[in-house]
């Protein structure tokens, strides 16, 4: 059996690695009481944090996750796939390199790309064969940063050019998800919806009911 589940939607929470490490922990717990589904580290680091910070911090949450058989993705820093219990990584845009860094790491990873109104990059996904992408921004949104707003038109064409999950993301909310009713995607990546909920297990299972309400 695989030590993680494949990725085919449902809540993919974002990690702030910024955020208070036992705090963090405890977040994730409850999120994967919760139902999530996929972790991916965001390289939003503390000031001051060594690789070796880096890879105590993988390797617990790597651990939390494991008895959920959840996937655990850093973002960009592929290097760091080498010498721990990362699932995979996540780009967030299309890497110069990606033939290289393969040949380099020599194992099968799970990776994503983040993706916003440009079909380019959901064809080179698909040609890669990449295991998902993720829309940036659908809503206005602190957490999203720089992301422009992606237009519906632009998803619908994405699920013209391929099978693969597709996750929503920026400002969605278990209330305003009923708006994206009309869209073919598959899940949806969350961070502060969860992360700064008073709970994140009710508010993970909140999104999951929602994603199910919306056959997803």
């Amino acid at each position: 059996m695989s030590r993680y589940k494949k990725i085919t939607g449902g809540v993919y929470l974002v990690l702030d690695p910024s955020m208070d490490r036992i705090l963090l922990l405890q977040k994730v717990k409850e999120a994967l009481e919760g139902g999530t589904n996929v972790l991916q580290i965001w390289n939003n680091w503390p000031a001051g944090y060594t690789d070796s910070d880096k890879r105590l911090l993988i390797q617990d949450l790597v651990a939390v996750a494991a008895a959920y058989q959840v996937p655990v993705l850093i973002n960009e820093e592929w290097q760091l796939l080498k010498d721990t219990g990362l699932a995979g990584i996540h780009f967030d845009s299309v890497p110069s390199d990606y033939e290289t860094l393969k040949a380099e790491l020599n194992r099968g990873f799970v990776c994503g790309i983040t993706c916003s109104n440009d079909l380019e990059v959901i064809r080179w996904a698909d040609r890669h064969q990449l295991d998902y992408v993720s829309f940036c921004a659908v809503f206005p949104s602190p957490s999203a940063g720089s992301c422009e707003i992606v237009q519906p038109a632009t998803i619908r064409e994405a699920r013209k050019i391929t099978r693969m999950p597709l996750f929503l993301s920026g400002g969605i909310t278990t209330e305003n998800i009923d708006k994206l009713r009309e869209l073919d995607f598959n899940g949806v990546a969350v961070i502060s919806g969860i992360l700064n909920a008073a709970s994140a297990r009710e508010s993970a299972a909140a999104y999951k009911q929602a994603l199910n309400k919306n056959n997803l």
